[in-house]
């Protein structure tokens, strides 16, 4: 008789190694699909003196994520803020925060998604992009 166990040892070196390529595609296509934005996400981006702030969002209140660089590459205290969220990277040149949440009051207006630059403890520069 022959158990399952045995029939994996006597595959061939062959077998084997497409089976492991197999199942890494699977596992870096089922990665991509989990990370990919859908298609109805908008981004919206805009520079000031110091640093640049975009944003992917849905609609006038989702926000997916709000990244923040610093134009001159030098790193620096980066923070992210919009409605209720508040999120601070420490020294860093660039940072992609992760919201995934709907932010500010339905009929309050436009949203204003905003990243910061500290550095030496003084702020150097908010900017906001404005969610139409």
């Amino acid at each position: 008789m022959i158990y399952a166990s045995q029939e994996v040892r006597t595959a061939s070196p062959v077998r084997r190694r497409l089976a492991a390529t197999a199942v890494g595609l699977a596992g870096i296509l089922a990665a991509g699909l989990v990370t990919a934005a859908p298609a109805s996400a908008a981004v919206k981006s805009t520079c000031g003196n110091y640093i640049c702030v975009a944003t992917a969002y849905q609609g006038t209140r989702y926000v997916q994520d709000i990244t923040v660089w610093t134009r001159d590459g030098l790193p620096g205290t980066l923070r992210a803020f919009a409605g209720s969220y508040r999120g601070q990277r420490l020294n860093d040149d660039r940072h992609r925060f992760v919201v995934n949440r709907e932010l500010g009051e339905p009929g309050s207006g436009r949203l204003a998604v905003c990243g910061g630059l500290d550095r030496s403890g003084r702020v150097i520069e908010n900017h906001c992009v404005l969610i139409p």
